[in-house]
Parts: C-alpha cells; structure tokens; sequence
C-alpha cells in the first residue's frame, strides 16, 4: 500500500479496537502490577465507545475520523489514557487535514504530531516508562526507513517491531511519569501498560497499512 484514504483509517481503528478488546485482560494484568488495574477495561471501553460513534454518523475524511475516536477516548476511556489517547489521534488528524489520500512521508509527518501532542500533555520523555517508550522508538523506525526508500509496508513493519523493542524495555525502567512513578523502585520490572497498548496501535497500523 503506498498511500492511505478513509477507508484504510477506518479499517485501521477497527482493527485496535479488536485488538484492545483481545488483549483487555493482558493490559489489565499489566496494569495491576504498577497502576490501577484498570488501563485494559478503559481503552476498551473507549475504542467500543469510538466505533459506536463511527458506525452512527459516518465520518467524511480522515481527519473527522481521527477526531472521532479522539473525542470518544477522551469522554470514555478514564483515567490518564482517555486524554493522552484522544490528544494522539486528534493531533493526527489535524496533521492531516483535508487530505483526501496520504502518502508514507504525510502518514509519519501525522505520527510525529500525535506524539509530539501527548509528549506536550504528558510531559513524559525516552526512558520515563510510558506509551512515549514504545512510540518515540516507532516513530524514528518509520521516519529512517522512509528517508531510505522504503515503501510504507516494509517502513511499518520496521516501526512495530521498534514499538515492540521499545515497549520491552521499559521492564527494568524506574517509572518517572503517572500512576507508577508512586511506587518509585518497584516499578522496575513490569511492562508498562501504555507502552503495550501504545505497540497495540503500531501493530494494528502495521497490519491494516501493510497490505
């Protein structure tokens, strides 16, 4: 695939909600051991919430889409991730614009400014032990393997696998953001759960976008 349309972005939210409802409970347990056990029933409840909203009134283009599911995970989602979530899709869309199609560069162009968004409301950098963790790494993956001529699918394949890297280390992270920076030294050694759902969304991209 070497550019993206509504349908792709449709198809690509459909498939995270399907993901995050698969791995509820995988999130949930993560999130047991360093925050509130509930990230897992969260992000599903708000990807339910955001296709509910995008089967009822069908969007026009891209950025109503992203607009869609950002509003939906930050009314649905709870907790920190309603409002990081929905800051990262609403700052894509507006990357996007009015565009009918994207091409590789505009889609990471879009990734860089959803990033950058929650990075701006979070406050969380490299090595903090957040969804940052795995997305920063994703981001520098696509961005390289673009800048080399690699087409959109081999780039996004690159990109979940950095995001995947990314999310596992933060295992022997000390948390120094959120909920798990509470339990200071004990935080080392789990998974964080942002970084995991984070990667959830990379892989989804990488799988729709890919083909």
């Amino acid at each position: 695939m070497n550019s993206i349309g509504l349908d792709q972005v449709l198809a690509w939210i459909r498939e995270i909600a399907a993901r995050v409802e698969d791995q509820r409970g995988y999130l949930t347990e993560l999130d047991s051991a360093i925050g509130d056990a509930d990230h897992g029933a969260n992000m599903n409840r708000g990807f339910k919430a955001a296709m509910e909203r995008l089967e009822a009134t069908p969007p026009d283009d891209m950025a109503s889409a992203l607009r869609t599911v950002a509003m939906a995970l930050i009314g649905k989602t709870g907790g920190a991730s309603g409002p990081l979530y929905g800051t990262f899709f609403l700052e894509m869309g507006k990357a996007i614009g009015d565009a009918d199609t994207i091409d590789a560069a505009r889609f990471a162009a879009a990734l860089r400014a959803g990033i950058d968004g929650v990075k701006a409301r979070g406050k969380a950098e490299l090595e903090d032990k957040t969804m940052i963790d795995a997305l920063e790494p994703a981001f520098s993956a696509l961005e390289e393997a673009i800048a080399s001529g690699q087409e959109l699918s081999a780039a996004l394949a690159e990109a979940e696998v950095a995001a995947r890297e990314g999310m596992e280390a933060t295992i022997p992270l000390v948390a120094r953001k959120g909920r798990a920076s509470y339990l200071g030294e004990r935080s080392a050694g789990h998974q964080d759960p942002g970084a995991t759902s984070s990667h959830l969304i990379l892989a989804a991209a990488a799988e729709v976008f890919g083909k």
